[in-house]
């Protein structure tokens, strides 16, 4: 109930903000293709599937640049899975910015981390996993965040308004488990179920050659862990359930010439015990390879979580190693491939995503996704016969 309320109050100020001040209209449309290897490995599962996405964003400023408002909606169309057919608020944010403070209110984005391969400090927004299983979609976020700019860092404090739970793919959606998540049957640890405030402090600052941050969460984990459960038609299915949890994290990177030294680490209490799970790794850009205008970086990382095996997240002992390459020509060209592999086991994911421009206003995307030897206790084991070459069309506005 909290995040409507808080939503129709922001509302408010829209209409003499648009009818004072010009407006600037950007976003995309797009169209996307994903076409699978195998044949699915459980009943009902599509083969193959067409979809399409449009995002506008819409900004306006006022008061001499100090007060600015951003509406960012999102709404995708799928052929195969009615669950990825959705709609959502990516941003809706008021900004009031001063020398050395900024309020802003509403819906909101946020990244934080420096690892390629996975982000584990980030958790402000909640992973909206039917757009991709990378992580990297985000669900916009109800908050109030206060920001303190001084010389010596950057405070934020957040407010989280109500809690959004995790996007799941349908029954006849690939990339899930073989038993399908069945979100309405969501259990939390509070009370206030999803209208649970959570509370966030960050400390966020440039040191010469590093860039550090610093935060302490307090609230619903947007990880959620899993029971098995029935319906009341019969159907066994996975409801997640959402535990209360105090988190600490610190992520930072190093410049180092043509390094980049990145770390990531945090500390979580509250589900099921107290662990610790770190990233660590690099970046090596080889500028200008063989006297031409191509950059070449070479990555690699490595994952720990001290629950092991019991770990919810597929990255507790694992090593990933990748490439980045980078044309520098005028269409924006670049390629990321990298492996993931299991230390523990024999498990290793395989990926390539590149992107290139055409002309002005179109962009391609292709990504590729193989999965080997997934052992059957790996969270990835749903996945072992969903590789899959998806291409996207987008085109900018």
């Amino acid at each position: 109930m909290y995040p409507y309320v808080f939503l129709i109050a922001l509302a408010g100020l829209a209409p003499n903000a648009v009818t004072a001040n010009p407006w600037e209209l950007s976003g995309f449309v797009s169209g996307e293709m994903r076409g699978f290897v195998h044949e699915a490995p459980y009943l009902r599962q599509h083969e193959g599937n067409i979809s399409f996405s449009i995002q506008p964003e819409i900004y306006l400023q006022w008061d001499r640049g100090d007060q600015s408002l951003l509406l960012v909606p999102f709404a995708r169309w799928d052929q195969g899975d009615d669950r990825r057919t959705h709609i959502d608020l990516r941003e809706l944010t008021y900004l009031k910015s001063s020398i050395n403070w900024e309020l802003r209110l509403g819906v909101r984005k946020l990244f934080w981390g420096v690892a390629e391969s996975n982000h584990l400090v980030d958790i402000i927004n909640q992973t909206d996993l039917v757009e991709n299983i990378d992580t990297e979609d985000k669900l916009g976020q109800p908050m109030v965040n206060v920001a303190l700019i001084q010389d010596w860092g950057t405070v934020d404090f957040y407010a989280l308004i109500g809690f959004r739970e995790r996007t799941f793919p349908g029954v006849r959606g690939r990339l899930r488990s073989g038993l399908r998540v069945d979100s309405s049957s969501a259990t939390y640890d509070s009370s206030a179920e999803d209208d649970h405030i959570d509370w966030t402090l960050r400390y966020s600052h440039a040191i010469g050659d590093f860039d550090v941050g610093l935060y302490h969460f307090w609230g619903t984990s947007r990880e959620p862990v899993f029971r098995v459960s029935q319906t009341s038609a019969r159907e066994t299915v996975l409801a997640p359930h959402y535990d209360l949890i105090h988190q600490t994290g610190a992520d930072a990177q190093a410049t180092k010439g043509n390094w980049l030294l990145k770390f990531e680490a945090i500390r979580r209490s509250g589900q099921g015990g107290t662990y610790v799970g770190t990233v660590g790794g690099f970046e090596y850009t080889l500028v200008g390879l063989f006297d031409t205008v191509v950059d070449l970086g070479i990555l690699g990382e490595y994952h720990f979580d001290d629950r092991g095996k019991k770990a919810l997240s597929p990255f507790n002992n694992d090593f990933f190693t990748g490439a980045r390459v980078v044309l520098n020509d005028t269409q924006d060209t670049t390629v990321l491939g990298g492996i993931s592999i299991d230390l523990n086991g024999r498990s290793r994911m395989f990926n390539i995503e590149a992107s290139r421009r055409i002309g002005s206003r179109w962009k391609v995307e292709v990504e590729f996704r193989v999965f080997w030897d997934v052992h059957p206790s790996d969270p990835f084991f749903g996945f072992h016969r969903d590789d899959y070459l998806q291409i996207e069309f987008g085109r900018f506005f």
